[in-house]
């Protein structure tokens, strides 16, 4: 009897936890801690990237291809998924990560386009 009133008080504490407004205290500072959704990092994310899982950056590069071709937004997109570095007398390109190089627009679309539309598409899950 005392061991079925033990689990029966354990289960209930816990429900009760579950159900409260303020998450578990442990003396004045909650058990969980939990960063609110509007914080300054997903805010610079950028806007190719997903909610939810984490996507890789060839997925990434993939979704600035659903942008209009030639506009600066797809531009745009490419460049917060891998940042421009330009050098004076970059070196062909041997993948996409040295697109980055490329010091006019032009040459670093075209060269991100040619990337990103090579990679094999995966099925969604």
């Amino acid at each position: 009897m005392r061991m079925i009133l033990a689990v029966a008080a354990v289960l209930y504490s816990a429900s009760a936890f579950a159900q409260a407004d303020k998450p578990p205290m442990v003396g004045d500072k909650p058990l969980v801690q939990v960063k609110p959704k509007g914080t300054k990092e997903a805010a610079a994310k950028p806007a190719a990237a997903p909610k939810g899982k984490p996507q890789s950056i060839a997925a990434r590069l993939q979704a600035c291809l659903e942008l209009d071709d030639g506009t600066k937004d797809r531009l745009n997109c490419y460049d917060a998924i891998i940042p421009p570095t330009p050098k004076p007398k970059p070196a062909k390109a041997k993948g996409y990560a040295d697109c980055k190089f490329f010091k006019e627009e032009d040459e670093r679309l075209a060269c991100f386009n040619g990337f990103a539309e090579s990679i094999p598409k995966l099925p969604k899950t």
